[in-house]
């Protein structure tokens, strides 16, 4: 069994054992093992010290990477507001007519008064009869709404069938017969009332 040389730590661990050791009696004591010399490793000289490890993952913290958002404020659109950036899908100068009132309408239809299934049965009738007699600009009147009671302790909807004709001109089955939809000029309603250009009947 051959001898290998003690490490330095092993070395070093031995002398604190050996210090820490009492004498028996009666035993004569052991000298003590002298350390080996360190044996210097081949090429020392061309080796550099390693430096220590990096950390693979960094400074991390959450967000920090993520550009910042530009501050914005999203406010839903008034209806009047949707339908001045809605395109002009009928003749430009026709709706430049009909913008400064100049067009007459050859139907209209009031909806003052009714409940909202009411009103929704009595444009769907009124649109498609317009367009089966050939018309092609009808007036809507749904008026404006009632106005906002300051001491009224509970927040009411107001014009609501301002807000509700325009979509119900999007959808079936009236949808397929309105060309475009604008809010009326002041001589025939002004916000209270909207132009609908129909199609021609096919």
């Amino acid at each position: 069994m051959s001898r290998r040389k003690l490490r330095p730590d092993e070395v070093e661990l031995w002398e604190m054992v050996a210090r820490s050791a009492e004498k028996l009696p009666g035993r004569k004591v052991t000298p003590e093992t002298p350390a080996p010399k360190s044996a210097k490793p081949k090429n020392s000289k061309l080796r550099k010290p390693l430096p220590p490890p990096r950390d693979p993952m960094g400074d991390f913290a959450l967000g920090a990477r993520a550009p910042s958002p530009a501050e914005r404020h999203d406010f839903y659109a008034s209806t009047s507001d949707r339908l001045a950036k809605d395109p002009v899908r009928m003749d430009a100068k026709a709706f430049g007519r009909l913008k400064r009132g100049k067009l007459q309408p050859e139907a209209r239809l009031d909806l003052h008064g009714m409940t909202l299934d009411q009103a929704h049965g009595e444009l769907a009738r009124f649109i498609l009869g317009a367009q089966l007699r050939g018309f092609r600009l009808v007036l809507v009147i749904t008026g404006k709404g009632m106005r906002e009671d300051p001491h009224d302790p509970m927040p009411r909807r107001r014009g609501v069938l301002k807000t509700q004709v325009p979509q119900w001109l999007r959808m079936p089955p009236v949808g397929q017969c309105v060309l475009q939809i604008s809010e009326a000029h002041i001589k025939h309603g002004g916000g209270g009332a909207y132009y609908v250009y129909l199609k021609r009947r096919r």
